[in-house]
């Protein structure tokens, strides 16, 4: 008897699932798809390149379109089965309601592990394929468009011209060529009564057939004198033809494919295993740029703060500490005098210990240094000076804005992390939401239910949105920018299925009266409101 009605309440979620994940798909496919009507539009793609288009980006749409669809389909499900009271049936056999959600639970679970391989497989590929494929189709020429009066320009270094089209759609008449592939501006005319014009070898050609026309030709002497000088006078052509063929290349229309290898460093065309990657190496550029901050401090400030001490924080001791072993083991691979690394001894020094107070080189050392410091500072040293400081806040400055542009790099490889995780939860939240709300409105169809689902959903958008804003401006942690919306709607699932298993009638208007009944009765025995409790 169970295993029937687990089959009932799975059959019963199926449908509806399949046919709104994929009417779902479509919404959010067209509605991407508008951004780049403009770049698409009259580029002469054939349907090829358009349905590869369209798949891809339709994958791309599945994180998004399968926490809708299950939403969806979970109100419509269990909404239909309390509307005709098979919900109210299986609880008169003692099944309960948690009992009853279990095959669509498991059907949901196994859901969500498929949108963990897709965001985490299918997605990144299909976003690289997608995305690389529309730059190009962004940098393919339009479709060769040839209009009555208006100079076609789309041909490289080629201007054409025709005051009529015939209706065949090949015929012309009044035909004006200038070329310019020779840089020397308008000294290449052509002038046709009439043409013909069609493309040939499989459209990577352009041939014209001009007819009762004349050719002008304008230029330097192609002849050298005696001396092997070129003569500065110009030339003039004129020739007359009957008729003339003239055949243009259009490789420059057709659609050239970039490497993928450039696109693949964005972060929503990545793995987990590659973002992971891509944060280790940000993160190691982070402690970089800040151990060089502490590195450059004793050149930044040489005197005031000689003496301050700035301690280290440990995993830069640690960078450091490994940068310093590799440069020792270079440099004695290097072979250093004696098999070790000298340090450089670019000044005499006085060894520690040999000057003492009282001794005629310390007192020579002291006399040379007070008279040093008596001596009134000039205007070349307070210009020293300012230039310095404005140094050291220029080069301050620079570092800072390196630190904030990497953490914001890191935020957001780490975002995109844990938005491969938490979208493919979304499916379990959905469900949890959908389900025991259905039961608990009893309503199915696609009335209530499409509008209730499309309240959550964008609720989950906005608070995810809001989220993932903040988390990449610092203001809250990564991790809880992108689950808010998660976590937030999984405890609003978890009381609607409370309430569902206590048959509670949240939307009916008696259950708020009598909550409100109660309400007043605790103000009235805590004397808060007047009255006497019934």
């Amino acid at each position: 008897m169970i295993k029937r009605i687990d089959k009932l309440i799975l059959t019963s979620f199926l449908g509806p699932f399949i046919l709104t994940f994929l009417v779902v798909v479509f919404i959010l496919l067209m509605q991407h798809m508008l951004k780049y009507f403009d770049d698409i539009i009259g580029k002469d793609l054939g349907w090829g390149v358009l349905g590869s288009l369209l798949f891809y980006f339709a994958i791309f749409m599945t994180p998004v379109a399968l926490p809708l669809g299950v939403l969806l389909s979970s109100l419509i499900t269990f909404g239909n089965l309390g509307e005709h009271f098979e919900l109210t049936a299986v609880k008169s056999l003692g099944i309960s309601l948690v009992r009853s959600l279990g095959a669509i639970f498991v059907f949901v679970m196994l859901l969500t592990v498929l949108a963990f391989y897709a965001n985490n497989t299918l997605v990144p590929k299909a976003a690289l394929e997608a995305y690389s494929l529309l730059y190009d189709i962004k940098q393919k020429k339009p479709a060769l468009d040839l209009r009555e009066g208006a100079f076609l320009s789309s041909i490289p270094d080629v201007s054409i011209k025709v005051n009529d089209k015939l209706p065949d759609g090949i015929g012309l008449r009044g035909v004006i060529i200038y070329d310019h592939r020779g840089k020397t501006g308008n000294k290449e005319v052509t002038i046709a009564d009439s043409g013909r014009m069609y493309t040939i070898l499989n459209d990577q050609y352009l041939k014209l057939e001009l007819f009762r026309g004349y050719n002008y030709s304008e230029g330097s002497s192609t002849d050298k004198d005696m001396m092997g000088r070129q003569p500065t006078n110009e030339t003039m052509s004129k020739t007359k033809f009957d008729k003339t063929q003239i055949v243009f290349d259009l490789s420059s229309f057709g659609l050239m494919r970039t490497d993928k290898k450039w696109f693949q460093g964005n972060r929503i065309m990545r793995n987990l295993p590659e973002l992971e990657s891509d944060l280790d190496s940000i993160d190691r550029e982070l402690k970089v740029q800040k151990l060089g901050v502490y590195t450059y401090e004793r050149g930044m400030f040489r005197f005031h703060a000689k003496d301050d001490t700035l301690e280290v924080p440990a995993d830069l001791k640690a960078l450091k500490a490994i940068r310093d072993s590799t440069a020792k083991a270079k440099a004695l691979a290097g072979g250093s005098p004696g098999g070790t690394v000298q340090d450089p001894q670019p000044f005499p020094s006085v060894k520690a210990g040999t000057m003492k107070k009282g001794d005629s080189l310390w007192v020579r050392t002291k006399k040379v240094s007070d008279s040093l410091f008596s001596i009134p500072y000039t205007t070349s040293d307070f210009a020293g000076a300012l230039g310095h400081a404005r140094m050291v806040k220029s080069q301050l400055m620079n570092f800072n804005t390196q630190l904030k542009n990497d953490g914001e790099a890191y935020r957001i490889f780490e975002i995109q992390w844990h938005k491969i995780l938490a979208q493919s939860f979304a499916c379990m939240v959905m469900f949890l939401i959908g389900a025991p709300l259905g039961a608990i409105i009893k309503k199915g169809g696609l009335g209530v239910p499409v509008l209730v689902s499309i309240l959550f959903f964008i609720i989950w958008y906005l608070l995810s949105m809001t989220g993932e804003k903040w988390a990449r401006q610092g203001e809250v942690n990564v991790a809880m920018g992108v689950w808010g919306g998660d976590l937030i709607l999984l405890v609003v699932g978890l009381l609607f299925l409370r309430q569902a298993r206590v048959d509670a009638r949240l939307f009916d208007s008696d259950f708020y009266n009598v909550m409100w009944d109660k309400f007043k009765k605790w103000l009235m025995k805590r004397g808060i409101m007047k009255g006497q409790p019934a």
